[in-house]
């Protein structure tokens, strides 16, 4: 996989560019820049969820840097589907240039009006579904109706001079789906006989073997579970997963419970999706989450966001005793989804804080509460199989994910250099019939903390790391900056590393040599003196307690 930063050459005439510039190495993210004739085509513009190891970030976005000075060749974004991970970057885009046109079918552009409407951007949309064609500029799209576990979903087959690329946004062949919506294998057919050259598909699963269950399986065991619950029952899930929804409220009505939706996104998205007739909401069902509270224990279902243990999520506020709907002896909580990798600590410390109540916890791994809307090998081997790619560059996974996916193909019968195994940034242009990889871009991630986006690098999250896992020590001396010698001081205090200051007496003489010798040693400025004081501390700390804590010197002429 290509590691080296290389610069791409110039476009050649004829030849479509393709650049995954985020979804390869990661759950997330995922966005890819289609170039030809100076103009550019994106798919999706998605954002990943921050794990432990970066304190404070709410949001993480793609790189924008291979279009940020190109803005006014972007002819459109096409939006596969409505999930966070495909469509949550799209406001942070649409800030560079509000007017770049979406494209996407009814309920995806739903989804993210209403996101926009929360940042005050009115987009221009085009909507689209499955079987339509459109051409955009020198792009000639056709849009395949593809089964996910959000309704509305659509891969898109992308033709130009330079040949056709077929990318499928996230997918499975779920035969019997509750929306009665399959994955079109006959335009897939149709498509293979006309002739894929490049295939991007999703390789979420491609590790797993056979075929992804049937959504439908699910029902009977949440109607099972809800039914024989005592007291009152919560279920957490992607706020965005209509079908789990659908399935939670159709047990709801059956053990004559009412609904209430938790969390500010849920009641968004799933009135979105009752308004557009996506979500069948059986009549008296719902009730408000104010007046929840008013119904039994046992005649009541909520259906909450935070089912990856977020921390600022209903349901880990729950855990935590910080939300209005208390959870006791004789609850019953239903995790109703997948692990995203990375989120297993969060996901089972809010586990666990529920147990440590008295709830009893259904999950995954205990009930078949949730099945993935990705394809397994088995349905990827169909695919492959059908559309008899000539190139494939595997998308929308880890790195084990994409070198499944890249084997799942050359076992079809794809010639193993025409599998291209690519990082975020990689460019591959394509032209007769052959992709090639021409260059890799030094992309980064962007993230959000609060309202700021793009200020925090990877340095600050190192000493938000570094300051909650091994304290801060600062010093203050005031130094004759011709002698060396400490006027003033040193005057050490910490945060986090030890509460008697007594602890730090034994130093206190090395930093008063160190200043000395600094002295002695040269011409020494302020930052020659601060650098002396870090590094005899940093010694002294490292030898005497085994800690790193960050060490902030200040040191002022007297």
């Amino acid at each position: 996989m290509p590691t080296k930063i290389i610069e791409p050459p110039p476009l050649a005439p004829g030849t479509l560019r393709v650049i995954p510039v985020g979804g390869l190495g990661e759950i997330g993210r995922n966005m890819t820049v289609y170039e030809f004739d100076g103009k550019l085509l994106i798919v999706d513009a998605g954002v990943l969820f921050p794990e432990e190891h970066q304190p404070g970030v709410d949001l993480i976005l793609p790189d924008f840097a291979p279009i940020r000075h190109r803005l006014d060749d972007v002819l459109g974004v096409v939006l596969t589907h409505g999930h966070e991970d495909h469509i949550g970057a799209v406001p942070y885009l649409l800030r560079l240039r509000s007017d770049i046109p979406l494209i996407g079918s009814t309920l995806t552009l739903a989804l993210v009006e209403a996101k926009l409407k929360e940042h005050r951007i009115k987009p221009y949309t085009l909507g689209v579904r499955e079987d339509q064609s459109e051409q955009i500029g020198p792009f000639h799209l056709e849009f395949v109706a593809v089964n996910h576990s959000i309704p509305d979903a659509l891969a898109v087959a992308i033709t130009t001079p330079a040949g056709r690329v077929l990318h499928t946004g996230d997918f499975k062949m779920d035969q019997l789906p509750l929306d009665d919506r399959i994955t079109d294998l006959r335009a897939f057919s149709r498509l293979g006989e006309a002739g894929i050259d490049l295939f991007l598909p999703d390789s979420t699963n491609a590790d797993v073997p056979g075929f992804t269950p049937l959504e439908r399986e699910i029902g009977p065991v949440l109607e099972n579970v809800i039914s024989r619950a005592r007291k009152k029952v919560v279920v957490a899930s992607f706020s965005s997963h209509v079908h789990r929804v659908q399935q939670v409220l159709d047990a709801a009505a059956a053990a004559h419970r009412k609904v209430a939706f938790m969390g500010r996104s849920m009641v968004r998205n799933m009135n979105i999706a009752a308004e557009l007739g996506y979500l069948r909401v059986p009549e008296g069902i719902l009730v408000d989450a104010k007046r929840a509270s008013d119904v039994p224990d046992d005649q009541i279902v909520y259906m909450s966001t935070g089912s990856q243990g977020e921390p600022m999520a209903v349901l880990a506020r729950m855990a935590n005793l910080e939300h209005q709907v208390e959870i006791g002896e004789g609850d019953t909580v239903i995790l109703a989804s997948s692990l995203i990798p990375g989120n297993e600590n969060a996901v089972y410390r809010v586990i666990d804080g529920l147990t440590k109540l008295g709830a009893r916890v259904v999950h995954k791994g205990n009930a078949k509460v949730h099945v993935s809307g990705h394809a397994a090998a088995g349905e990827l081997l169909y695919c492959y199989n059908i559309l008899r790619p000539k190139n494939v560059l595997p998308v929308h996974g880890e790195h084990r994910h994409l070198f499944a996916s890249a084997d799942l193909a050359i076992q079809t019968g794809v010639p193993p250099r025409n599998v291209i195994l690519g990082e975020d940034g990689t460019v591959v242009d394509l032209r007769d019939g052959v992709a090639t990889v021409v260059g890799q871009l030094d992309l980064g991630y962007v993230y959000v903390d609060g309202s700021t986006v793009g200020s925090i690098t990877d340095a600050d999250l190192k000493d938000r790391r570094v300051l909650a896992e091994e304290g801060f020590i600062s010093v203050f001396c005031a130094v004759d900056f011709t002698t060396g010698q400490c006027v003033v001081g040193p005057e050490i205090q910490s945060r986090g590393f030890a509460e008697d200051d007594s602890v730090f007496d034994d130093v206190r003489p090395q930093i008063v040599r160190a200043l000395i010798d600094a002295a002695a040693n040269g011409t020494p400025d302020q930052h020659a003196y601060s650098q002396a004081v870090r590094r005899t501390v940093g010694r002294w700390v490292n030898t005497r307690h085994r800690r790193r804590p960050m060490i902030v010197p200040v040191v002022i002429e007297a």
